[in-house]
């Protein structure tokens, strides 16, 4: 008999952020695939989700490169780490994919589902706290009341893009503000959304960062992980 395919969002950095549901996951699991780049070694989402595993469980390291039109242009790694996951689930093991934040928000996980999506296999999908809505808690930063429009805008996106986007929206988060932070800076300048703006790196986890002035701080360089909460004045 075929084992469980688990996709788990482990939140963003606090352990004791996971939910409920996915810690009996991680607990009843035989299998934990740990996501990890081609950079860097360990998991963060494994690191978050370490106190709940258990004794005997088998943790397998996948690098999954990153590549625009996933359905056009994955590659051979990606085909492989499909491979080594359906084996493991033939052999009647649950394996369970674990991811930072929510598995559906900008997650290397949409595209394990996609490419397990259409095999003879039951996968279950177990949400997480998405980074933005644990940084609004605990900055007491509401990210939207009445009738505000919010815009989630990935800061890695075209600068025409993000002013179409900010164009419309009252209060918006910006997600993966590392590469260009002073140009994202200088957008939220233009559109009267700086001064009122947040800026946390590393949500949760060590070396977590907070910045309120980030016209002051845009010359720097910041963590991947990097996220602003702003609103229109």
């Amino acid at each position: 008999m075929s084992g469980v395919f688990y996709g788990i969002g482990v939140g963003p950095g606090d352990p004791e952020l996971l939910t409920v549901k996915a810690i009996h996951a991680i607990k009843d699991v035989d299998v934990l695939i740990a996501p990890k780049t081609e950079k860097k070694e360990g998991s963060v989402a494994l690191s978050i989700a370490q106190p709940y595993l258990k004794e005997d469980v088998k943790i397998v390291y996948q690098v999954f490169p990153m590549v625009r039109g996933f359905a056009e242009n994955s590659t051979d790694a990606w085909a492989n780490n499909k491979k080594e996951i359906l084996a493991l689930l033939e052999e009647g093991k649950n394996v369970a994919f674990l991811t930072l934040g929510d598995p559906m928000f900008y997650s290397t996980y949409i595209y394990v589902y996609r490419l397990l999506e259409h095999e003879p296999v039951e996968i279950r999908t177990i949400p997480g706290i998405p980074a933005f809505a644990a940084i609004g808690s605990q900055m007491g930063y509401p990210i939207v009341e009445g009738n505000d429009i919010l815009a989630v805008i990935p800061a890695t996106a075209a600068p025409e893009k993000v002013e179409k986007a900010l164009d419309a929206a009252d209060n918006a988060v910006l997600m993966k503000v590392y590469k260009n932070f002073g140009e994202v800076t200088d957008i939220l300048a233009r559109h009267d959304m700086s001064r009122q703006a947040v800026l946390v790196s590393r949500a949760g986890l060590e070396e977590e960062r907070i910045i309120h002035d980030i016209e002051a701080h845009k010359e720097e360089k910041l963590n991947y992980l990097s996220t602003i909460l702003t609103r229109k004045n």
